[in-house]
């Protein structure tokens, strides 16, 4: 796993944004996975105003959802496919015939689960999977103690998830869904690259249990340690809790250029 330290998001999002232009200059049809919240937006900011100028082509590239709300439909404002489709796709210019994702809508949620790990799979993988993490160290919807091996299935959000989230419904948590459908550990860690992106005092704790700590169901996102090419792109107020902090900051400073992250 490698750990970057940058002084605030927006450098983070420029960091990502550049690995992700080089991704897309090595292979313009790659799969990216997307996150939502507002962690991962200076990412998508970085990577279209690239696009904007030019700099990067990203026309033929397609974006697949790390998880969505179970019952709402498609086309709701507040569904994820519709979050990234004003934040991801319609910035870089895209339509949704370049993007998948779960069905959050189906009779059968189980077997639109089971679909979406097919369907990820025949579109050859992901290429690059951006990730947040929660403060309990949950990536995707996979909170403590999720399976490390689970796979795309249904998830109950807790009580306090849902009074976060309503804020996106006006303040009401009863049009919170209860549940939503989230890539499992598993799937996550099939990727072929992992970009988590922390910001703020408040994930310091997850970053150092995901870095230092144990593999551990507790923090999911410890299964980072697992994956042969995991990236951790931490502020510093995020990173005050690491006690390698100085020895990250060395290898990133003196790496080849030509390694990139």
């Amino acid at each position: 796993m490698e750990v970057v330290i940058v002084p605030d998001a927006k450098a983070g999002g420029e960091l990502i944004a550049e690995a992700i232009a080089h991704l897309l200059l090595r292979k313009p049809d790659a799969l990216l996975g997307v996150a939502t919240g507002s962690t991962p937006l200076p990412i998508y900011e970085a990577l279209a105003a690239r696009v904007g100028s030019g700099a990067v082509d990203a026309s033929r590239a397609r974006i697949a959802q790390l998880d969505e709300y179970v019952g709402l439909p498609a086309d709701h404002p507040e569904s994820y496919r519709s979050v990234l489709r004003r934040e991801v796709l319609e910035p870089l210019g895209l339509d949704m015939a370049a993007f998948m994702g779960p069905d959050g809508a189906a009779r059968d949620v189980q077997a639109a689960c089971e679909a979406y790990d097919r369907a990820l799979a025949s579109a050859g993988g992901v290429d690059l999977q951006i990730l947040g993490i929660g403060t309990d160290g949950h990536i995707g919807f996979n909170e403590p103690c999720s399976s490390l091996a689970s796979r795309t299935r249904i998830k109950t959000l807790t009580e306090q998830t849902r009074v976060d989230n309503a804020r996106f419904f006006d303040g009401d948590i009863e049009q919170v869904p209860h549940h939503v459908i989230t890539q499992g550990i598993g799937t996550i860690l099939e990727a072929r690259h992992l970009v988590l992106l922390a910001t703020g005092e408040g994930k310091a704790d997850a970053v150092a249990a995901t870095v230092e700590g144990p593999v551990a169901a507790v923090c999911p996102a410890s299964a980072l340690q697992l994956h042969p090419h995991a990236t951790v792109v931490v502020d510093e107020a995020a990173a005050s809790e690491l006690k390698l902090a100085d020895y990250f900051r060395h290898t990133f400073a003196n790496k080849p250029d030509w390694q990139g992250v």
